[in-house]
This record gives C-alpha cells, structure tokens and sequence, in this order.
C-alpha cells in the first residue's frame, strides 16, 4: 500500500514538473525572419533540443495562408519525409533534419512566399514549435526622371509641375525622394506638392511614380533637381540616383540695359549705330521697345539701328521692356553723342598775290571735338595750323593749296578745303634744256615754249624775218601759259617766243640749223647707175639675138636729132670685138677706145 502510494506521488511530480517546463523534452528556436531574393533559394533554420534524439521526432512545417488559415506543406522524421500536395510549394519544397538542426528549403521562391512559416518538433511525449517570417526581394530597374519642357513662370499661383521619377518592378516596394541642389524635397503647403502612385505589377511587383510640383522663383533657373530610390536588399537598403535636369524658369525684367554695340568708342557722323537692350528677366510675354525723346523707333526686338547717323541723333534714348501679361513695364536708358566736323572754310578761296608780297589765308572746320590742321601743296606738307602764311611770293608761290582737317582720336573723320593763288608779275619763260638744234633738210621740229606770269601772257611766235607762226597747241595751267609751235626745216633758221601782258614781256629764241641729206642723193645715183646697167645688158641681149640689127655690127643706126644731148652707151663682151654704141632715144653711136669692158655714161 505503501509503495503504491509513493508511486503514485513520483507520477504526479513528474507531470508537474513537465507542466512547469522543468524537464521539458523539446524546445525550439527560429530566427524572427528570413530573407531571399526572387527566383532564388530560402532556406528556414528550425534549430532544437531534445533529450530523446532525433530518431523520436517528428517535424511538421506549416505556412500561414492569407486568411490566418494555418496548412502544412512538409513532414519530416527519421524513417520518412514528404511534401503535402495541393500547396503553392509543392513542387518546389525540401526538408532536412540533423541533430539540433531542421532545415526546410524552398527553390524558386516567389513573391506569394513571403509568408509566416511553422516549425512544429513533436517528441513522444510532447510537441513544440517555431515561427519565421519569410522576406523576399527584387531590385528595381534603375529609375527615370522627366522634367517639363515647357517654362515656368514665377507669377504662377499655383505650385507649377516640375517633373516626375519612375521606378519599376522592385520588391518591397521603392522609395523615392526628391531632391533639390543636394537638399531632398519635403511637401510644404502652397510651396512644395509631392504626389506618389504605387502599381502592383502582374508579376506582383511594384512600380512607384513621384511627380513634384513647386511654386517657383527666379532663384530655381539654375537649380538641379533629381531623385533619389531607396529600396531593400537581405540584409539591409541600397540606393539609386537619377539624372539631373534643369527647369526653364520665365521671370519678368526688374532692370533694363542699353548700350552701343557699334562702333566701339567715339562715334561720328556717318557711322551706322547699333544699340542693343536686354533686360534681366526672360518672360516671352515681355517686348522691348526704343524711344528717343517722344519718337518711337523702329527696331527689330532688342536692336536698333541707326543708319548714316548724324548729330541730331544725339540725346538719350530709351528702351522699354513691356509684360503683355501683367502690362507692367520697366526701362533702362543710355545717353548718345554724334561728334560731328563741318567743311572746312578757306578764307580767301582763290587770292592774286603780286611778286614779292606775303600770302596768308585761314582754314577753319567747327568741331565737337579737337582737330589738327595742315597745308599741303602738290602732295607735300608745307604748313601746320589754321592759317598758312608764305612770305615773298613768287611764281613757285601760284597754285592750288589743300588744308585738311582731322580729328586725331576718332579715325576717319576728317574735312578738306581749296585755295587757288595766282602771283601777279610780268612774263617769265622758263627756258629749256636746248634752244640750239640741228635739224634735216625738209623735217618738222616742236618748238615749246612755257611762260609763267599772271594774267595769263599772250605768246606770239615769228622768225627772224618777221613772219609770224600760228601756234599748234596751247595749254593754260596754274602757273601760266604752255605754247607750241611746230616749224618746218628748209634752211637755217630762227624763232622767237613772245610773251607779254599787262606787266611786261620776256623773249626766248630758238636757232636752228638746216642738215643737208647728202647720203640721200648719193644712194639716189647708184640706184640710177644700176637702172641703166640693166638697161643695157637688156639691149645687147636682144642685139645678139638679132631682133634689133644685123650682126655685122657695120649698120648705121644712127637718127638725127636736133637741139637734144645724146647719152651714149657703149657695151663690149669677152665673145665678140664689135662695139655697139647706142644713144638713149635708140640711135648707134660711133665705136671710141676699144680697151675692156666698161660702162660709160656720158652727157
């Protein structure tokens, strides 16, 4: 009775102490979650104790369906393990057991795994069990940004859109921030708005869409906006930036600026002005306009151009930027000045200065700014300043003066005046280089004859015996008169120039001597004597020939003529001893010296 008893209180301490977990025979850890990639391999750790070994355990795996449902999908013990049919892991689920360890692993894993998961460890006994969450993951493409294309203006009311970022196909879900020159972007009432749209993706994936919209100042025309994803990986986050792009912020002018384009510097009459104006905003409402005193110009937008500008363009103009929306306007000026140089005046224009007196004359242009002034005279510089003074004048002294005026610092600009001086005194001829000459008989020689002298001299041209010759040309220049006279040469002779007027006179003679040709009458003679060379092997060829008499050479050819000389050829060759004498008008002439052969001509 007594040993029943004890026996009795050993059983009930026992399934106490189990109760209080004192002697437990199992127990189970599992980590809180698990993580994998999509499309790869999980597996899930269930590690153990138990004092009864492996062989008495028996390991059921379970997954918590979606509705809270609770479904095994592997069993596992020493002798046998298998999957439950009719699960989503199937095909795709494996177990594992060794001494403090089971493993279930799943190959292929897709985004409906991620579910809670069951390790449930029976001994003989008693059971215990494990839970674990599994976590899968996806990256996400890389992310796109778009900005808008259009402009913004800052007179918007509303926040005006700026772009959108768009991130696709990541699992968990991406996150996406925007940021501004580095600084990320949170919504603020009235200023910042960021809209997000999340799309689950067939493939159960996420895809995440963030458009930004602001309120924009003149500030943000340079300012970079981007986005920033963040997503999840086993393990921890990474992160992913887009692109930068810009925005095109339209903001009104708050100042206007005019100014020459061209010409750089000081500017003259004549030049062709351009004047630019731009203000410092850039709405495409706004127009800009130009204005000098009370005129509107018109120009081409922001240019104007002022063609052949004289100095009534001179003043202060404006130029007007204009807001069609808001018809505000604002303008900006710049002051112009046209230097001019007016036409040199000459004071005396033409002058008549006697021999021996000065000459003086004034040159003078109005200026808006400093000028230079010179004397010039065939091209050379003869004198600086306005007034030109030549002292003793002579006939050097006549001619056509130039006073130019110039503006030393603006290039180009300058003015020309004229003086015509003619120096009063008698007749000066200016005697040239030969008046002594030697001409051929029957020959025309120029004779030219320059006078200086005002007025302008009179010339006259005679010969010694007082024949007077009509001039062949005559030239009036500044300093005079130029004659010519051209003389026919027969014999010696000599010619007078004559100059004379009011003043006085003045003579120059020229003497020429006649040069008989005497190689010309001595080619003439032997081109006669030639002549009658072959005149008269022509006749005595003939005579040989018997066409003008008989050959005995005894006939008498002989014609009587009066009161005319006879000019008697005589011919004799190597081949015969006749003689023949014939006169000129055909008549046989009596036989002289038979010696040689000879051609005499006779008178």
């Amino acid at each position: 009775m007594a040993v029943r008893d004890a026996a009795s209180l050993l059983v009930g301490l026992l399934v106490l102490f189990h109760a209080w977990g004192v002697w437990a025979d199992v127990e189970v850890n599992m980590e809180d979650r698990v993580e994998a990639y999509l499309g790869e391999e999980a597996r899930i750790n269930c590690m153990f104790t138990s004092a009864e070994g492996v062989g008495a355990l028996r390991i059921h795996w379970f997954f918590v369906t979606r509705s809270g449902e609770k479904k095994q999908i592997y069993y596992l013990e020493s002798t046998m393990k298998y999957a439950d049919r009719g699960t989503q892991f199937t095909d795709r689920v494996n177990g594992t057991i060794s001494p403090g360890t089971a493993v279930l692993t799943i190959s292929d894993v897709h985004i409906e795994d991620e579910v809670e998961f069951i390790c449930h460890i029976k001994s003989l006994t008693e059971g215990r069990e494990g839970r674990t969450k599994l976590t899968v993951f996806d990256a996400p493409a890389f992310p796109s940004i778009e900005g808008i294309q259009t402009g913004i203006s800052v007179n918007e009311v509303n926040p005006s859109k700026i772009g959108t970022c768009e991130v696709k196909n990541g699992f968990p879900k991406p996150n996406i921030t925007w940021y501004r020159n580095n600084t990320p972007l949170r919504p603020a009432q009235d200023e910042v708005e960021i809209t997000l749209s999340v799309t689950v993706e067939s493939s159960g994936l996420f895809s995440v869409r963030s458009e930004l919209r602001m309120k924009v100042t003149k500030e943000d025309k340079d300012d970079q906006f981007y986005c920033e994803v963040t997503y999840f990986v086993p393990g921890g986050t990474r992160m992913t930036e887009t692109n930068r792009i810009n925005i095109t912020v339209y903001y009104p002018s708050t100042a206007v600026s005019v100014w020459v384009e061209s010409p750089k510097g000081k500017i003259k009459e004549g030049d062709s002005i351009m004047l630019q104006c731009r203000g410092n905003g850039n709405t495409p409402s706004s127009f800009l306009s130009f204005k000098h005193g009370e005129e509107e110009l018109p120009s081409e937008q922001d240019t104007l151009v002022l063609h052949n500008a004289t100095r009534l363009d001179s003043g202060v103009y404006l130029c007007i930027s204009t807001d069609t929306d808001t018809f505000e306007e604002i303008a900006g000026n710049t002051t112009l000045f046209v230097h001019y140089l007016d036409p040199a005046v000459v004071i005396p224009e033409d002058t008549i200065v006697p021999q021996g007196q000065d000459l003086k004359a004034t040159c003078n242009a109005l200026s808006s700014v400093d000028t230079h002034t010179a004397w010039f005279k065939d091209g050379e510089e003869i004198s600086k300043g306005n007034t030109l003074i030549v002292k003793d004048a002579t006939f050097d002294t006549a001619g056509t003066y130039e006073c130019v005026v110039t503006v030393p610092e603006i290039e180009g600009m300058e003015t020309r005046g004229t003086l015509y001086v003619n120096v009063q005194g008698q007749p000066e001829i200016i005697k040239p280089d030969n008046t002594e000459m030697v001409q051929q008989v029957e020959t025309t020689v120029s004779l030219h004859c320059k006078v200086r002298g005002f007025p302008a001299p009179r010339v006259e041209w005679t010969t010694a015996d007082g024949k007077v010759l009509d001039e062949t040309s005559r030239e009036v220049t500044d300093e005079g008169v130029q004659s010519t006279v051209d003389v026919k040469v027969t014999s010696d002779i000599t010619v007078f120039c004559n100059a004379t007027n009011d003043f006085g006179t003045d003579a120059l003679t020229f003497d020429i001597k006649a040069k008989s040709s005497g190689g010309v009458i001595i080619a003439v003679i032997i081109i006669c004597i030639l002549l009658l060379a072959i005149l008269g092997s022509v006749l005595y060829f003939l005579y040989k020939k018997g066409k003008i008499c008989g050959r005995s050479g005894k006939q008498d050819l002989t014609k009587e003529k009066s009161n005319k000389d006879n000019i008697v050829v005589e011919m004799k060759s190597d081949n015969t001893e006749e003689a023949v004498l014939l006169g000129v008008n055909g008549e046989k002439q009596p036989p002289n010296d038979q010696g040689g052969d000879y051609l005499d001509v006779q008178k």
